[in-house]
């Protein structure tokens, strides 16, 4: 909420907080509240305060105690049923459990500070004047250690994941690369290679014709035909 100081500093990305001002409740009744409810988590605590209006769970008082009855339960001296001041505290915790939601934080919240202050001093008019109970309720709840740390080793598994992505990325670049290269290799040796010089069957024809071949004459060579001897000669 825009406007208001909050008593609680040093505030952090994992926390969120709520406050409810001029809450029609006792600041004595506030404060055995806000004791009895820190430290636990949200759903225990509307868990509670559900119980605290059936009447199945009283508050402990522990420093108010003055005229104040003892109550069944475990752990408990001097208690109450405070109907009216629990609603406002339900009221209060679901406020702070959608401003967390709203910021991205995780369902599992604990209580990290629940104070109450003092308001101003309002009074009833007329004959009889007294002051009216009123209080302002200053809640903050952080998320649980197991979940922030699942979120940090999400993230880190993220950033993992993309850097191997980029290492696998690049050796198949390299590759295309290399058959590129071998590619272009290939057509520079068929655009490079020699042209054919005057083939050997056409020297092989100079020769047998006796023509020049480098600035030299060579002469055909050729066998002497076998002669049929005559029929005279035979005989």
């Amino acid at each position: 909420m825009a406007g208001n100081n909050y008593a609680f500093q040093g505030m952090k990305e994992s926390m969120a907080r709520a406050m409810k001002k001029d809450a029609e409740m006792s600041k004595k009744v506030s404060i055995e509240i806000c004791s009895f409810l820190k430290g636990r988590t949200t759903t225990d605590a509307k868990r509670i305060l559900g119980r605290v209006i059936t009447k199945k769970q009283a508050v402990p008082y522990k420093r108010f105690t003055d005229g104040v009855g003892h109550r069944k339960g475990a752990g408990i001296a001097a208690g109450r049923y405070p109907e009216k001041a629990a609603q406002i505290f339900i009221d209060l915790i679901e406020s702070v459990e959608a401003n967390a939601q709203a910021k991205g934080l995780a369902s599992n919240l604990k209580i990290i500070h629940l104070a109450t202050q003092k308001p101003s001093i309002a009074q009833h008019y007329g004959r009889h004047r007294g002051q009216f109970k009123r209080a302002h309720v200053e809640i903050v709840v952080q998320e649980m250690e197991k979940d922030v740390k699942s979120k940090e080793v999400k993230v880190k598994k993220t950033e993992e994941k993309k850097v191997d992505e980029k290492k696998t990325d690049a050796p198949k670049q390299e590759v295309a690369t290399q058959d590129n290269n071998s590619e272009v290799k290939e057509e520079v040796k068929k655009t490079a290679a020699p042209k054919p010089q005057r083939g050997s069957g056409t020297v092989q024809r100079e020769l047998n014709s006796g023509t020049k071949v480098s600035g030299k004459v060579t002469e055909k060579k050729v066998a002497p035909k076998k002669t049929e001897k005559s029929e005279e000669d035979k005989q």
